[in-house]
């Protein structure tokens, strides 16, 4: 679980393990990462009750940790990043969602903020996942 800001709002995906989308919210930039993470996690139980555990960055320690210990029983791993690091390194489990952001970036529609709602814009990240997905096959 990670967040991604752009010009006008903020994207929150929800991945697998191997990067596949499972659920993806789009929202204001008015609304905190760990209330807009609160609620792309809670959408992802709802349509994947299965799910038993969850990592995030350490922009999600707070509130949304908080909420999936007390509440949904979960455990959240909170990636953070390492103080004696040197230039980049990639952090445990994070960069299976970092990866899944940058595969939506390479589409020429998600390179840009061009959509002008927040619907609009979750279709065009599955869209875009979904032919990422076909062109593997």
């Amino acid at each position: 679980m990670t967040g991604e800001k752009t010009k006008e709002g903020k994207r929150h995906i929800v991945t697998d393990t191997m990067g596949n989308l499972l659920c993806i919210h789009v929202h204001a930039a008015n609304i905190h990462d760990t209330k807009g993470g609160v609620y792309t996690f809670e959408k992802a139980l709802y349509r994947y009750p299965t799910i038993q555990a969850g990592c995030a960055d350490g922009g999600y320690r707070g509130t949304f940790r908080n909420t999936f210990d007390e509440f949904h029983n979960i455990r959240i791993d909170i990636s953070m990043q390492i103080k004696e690091q040197k230039g980049f390194q990639v952090l445990p489990k994070r960069w299976v969602v970092e990866r899944t952001f940058a595969w939506l970036n390479c589409s020429r529609r998600l390179s840009k903020d061009y959509e002008t709602s927040c619907c609009s814009a979750e279709a065009m990240i599955m869209i875009s996942h979904a032919a990422t997905l076909l062109n593997r096959l």
